[in-house]
């Protein structure tokens, strides 16, 4: 079985290019964040946790839904080039966590977990969902969203992360699924505790 990914990993990926992953620039990254922001299913949350926030790019889009807004990240360079871009927006908070054994002590009204999943081991998702569904408060929403082609660097593939999230379900309510050829996006609620 795959270890998760080390924050080295991360490290190195970010050296080699301040947008490894085209965030910046890219008309699928576009179109996948345009389709993010649309399936949240609230219009806007008091309290919001991103887990892999990155450069900033789709933190900056979910800013405009929430009242306050954690985002989380493991490379410290990322997260510069996070807080640089999003400077003049006080209400949103920057940390540098490694996902799961780190994790916000917070309740949240939204968590989004975009293109983080299959980064991790199956065990450390396990861990991961565990702390995600304990940090919603009740009516709190969690959106998935992962591309799905195989990448041999990768412990999980994003169907895999998906279907390990559908799988016995006992707080949370599945709300809305859309899949695309690259992209899949899922998004449920957590039942009353």
């Amino acid at each position: 079985m795959k270890q998760s990914l080390q924050e080295k990993y991360f490290d190195d990926v970010y050296r080699y290019s301040e947008d490894p992953w085209s965030y910046e620039t890219s008309d699928y990254e576009k179109k996948k964040y345009a389709a993010t922001i649309s399936a949240l299913p609230k219009p806007h949350y008091e309290t919001a946790l991103e887990l892999g926030c990155s450069i900033g790019v789709l933190t900056n889009m979910l800013s405009k839904k929430c009242s306050a807004l954690l985002s989380v990240d493991v490379s410290d360079l990322a997260l510069q080039k996070a807080k640089e871009r999003l400077k003049s927006k006080p209400h949103i908070r920057f940390e540098k966590m490694f996902l799961p054994n780190e994790y916000p002590a917070e309740k949240f009204d939204l968590v989004i977990m975009s293109e983080v999943g299959y980064y991790l081991s199956l065990e450390d998702l396990k861990i991961a969902k565990e702390k995600i569904v304990s940090s919603l408060h009740s009516n709190g929403d969690l959106i998935l969203v992962h591309w799905l082609p195989f990448v041999h660097d990768y412990p999980l593939t994003g169907d895999e992360v998906h279907n390990f999230f559908a799988e016995k379900n006992a707080h949370l309510k599945h709300v809305y699924g859309s899949k695309e050829e690259k992209y899949r996006i899922d998004v449920y609620t957590k039942l009353i505790d």
